[in-house]
């Protein structure tokens, strides 16, 4: 079937996007810069619809979103063009044409640069290191427990936004 002629008219944008399986699955696949597997994409459904990890999942829930993903919310998905399903490998892709429901789907967050932030907490960690040593009236164990207090808050943060990050945006649930 070919994509590129499937004409996405409002009332197909609003059939598609009518199910928070699918809106999911456009989300997710946004955030995926190489095609997935069916059965990684299955799982990453079912562990946000029921609020739980991958890892957590059950055999049922697993099953569940891969048999609904399967038989009918990529047909429909790569029928309108907004993803590239090939049945036989498995790859799912987000479509290029894709970007026309883009402001349907809210915006994509821009990422921090965490290397920004831990690059300059090394800096301004060497020049604390850098006055204690002057004698500037820093105390060397202080100074030791802040650096890595600082480190190890700032990895705390990281961790915490790049765990929020996985789970959709509200308007996605339901």
């Amino acid at each position: 079937m070919d994509q590129n002629n499937t004409e996405l008219t409002r009332d197909r944008i609003f059939d598609i996007l009518s199910s928070p399986r699918r809106r999911y699955v456009l989300y997710f696949l946004r955030t995926e810069p190489n095609p997935i597997q069916l059965t990684d994409l299955a799982e990453h459904v079912a562990a946000w619809e029921n609020d739980t990890t991958v890892e957590d999942l059950s055999t049922q829930q697993r099953k569940r979103v891969y048999v609904s993903l399967y038989q009918t919310h990529l047909p429909k998905l790569a029928e309108s063009g907004l993803v590239n399903y090939d049945e036989e490998s498995g790859d799912v892709s987000i479509a290029s044409k894709a970007s026309e429901i883009d402001p349907l789907l809210g915006e994509q967050q821009s990422q921090p640069a965490w290397y920004i932030y831990y690059f300059g907490l090394a800096v301004l960690s060497t020049l604390l290191i850098v006055a204690s040593v002057a004698g500037l009236g820093i105390s060397q164990g202080l100074l030791a427990v802040g650096i890595v207090g600082a480190f190890v808050l700032l990895t705390v943060v990281h961790v915490v936004y790049e765990w929020r990050k996985q789970a959709p945006p509200a308007e996605f649930r339901e």
